[in-house]
């Protein structure tokens, strides 16, 4: 069976390829979060939905109140948790929610999925063979970070046009960032 394809999403400081500082994200821009909200869930397919993998830092960093993740399927990794909301997947490792995404009946119902974070998870996607694309805000601005997006060699990749990214760079509060699309050039995977 090939694997589903998948693709990672993650905002970072171009300076340093930062993501986070003591379990939060370093910046607050409203229109990226915006962003990753439209990219992770609209769907070209009526009666789908993506799913959206994360660990157990990444899951627990985010507010209460906007768990899960509306509009997706959200898949928890960890091998610590021993229980999740109504609805949300928990898996003990990403080839073993990739596995559980790859059949029924998540087979037929899930659209894409994103990696949501954090570093080690990451980290894992980008050493798959049906990792499919990098989604990669590149925020312009020096901040103190904890935690990385993982290296990866550029040439691996092609930065493609997608209509749903807007091209030019963006502003809010003073500080500039830019969205980018890598697709990996010899991914192994399925829809």
């Amino acid at each position: 069976m090939v694997p589903r394809k998948m693709s990672c999403i993650a905002a970072m400081s171009s300076k340093n390829r930062g993501i986070g500082k003591d379990g939060k994200l370093p910046w607050r821009l409203r229109s990226e979060m915006k962003y990753f909200t439209r990219i992770t869930t609209d769907v070209k397919n009526e009666g789908k939905q993506n799913a959206v993998i994360m660990g157990r830092k990444t899951w627990e960093s985010i507010p209460a109140k906007h768990l899960p993740l509306a509009g997706r399927l959200n898949v928890v990794l960890s091998k610590t948790m021993s229980s999740v909301p109504e609805g949300v997947l928990l898996c003990p490792d990403l080839n073993e929610a990739m596995d559980v995404l790859s059949k029924a009946p998540y087979d037929q119902s899930i659209e894409h999925v994103f990696i949501t974070g954090g570093y080690g998870v990451y980290k894992e996607a980008m050493n798959m063979p049906n990792l499919h694309r990098l989604y990669l805000t590149e925020v312009h601005m020096d901040v103190e970070c904890d935690t990385f997006y993982p290296s990866f060699d550029k040439e691996d990749f092609n930065v493609i046009s997608d209509l749903d990214v807007p091209e030019k760079m963006q502003e809010e509060k003073g500080i500039k960032f830019k969205y980018f699309v890598f697709e990996k050039k010899e991914a192994v995977c399925n829809e």
